[in-house]
């Protein structure tokens, strides 16, 4: 295993298809998580203002 990584690190030929998914999948978390935090605070912010009002 831990030479499976170490040439999948090393290999300088590009990126493969995997490599792109591994990528894609990484920033979709990071996307999913900027997300819930900034919609967590809106909703806060929004619906409390709202739900004060009633």
């Amino acid at each position: 295993m831990k030479e499976r990584l170490r040439r999948f690190f090393a290999e300088n030929g590009g990126f493969t298809a995997t490599e792109y998914a591994v990528v894609a999948f990484l920033v979709s978390i990071l996307i999913a998580a900027g997300a819930k935090a900034i919609g967590a605070k809106l909703s806060i912010n929004y619906l409390g203002a709202v739900a004060a009002n009633l």
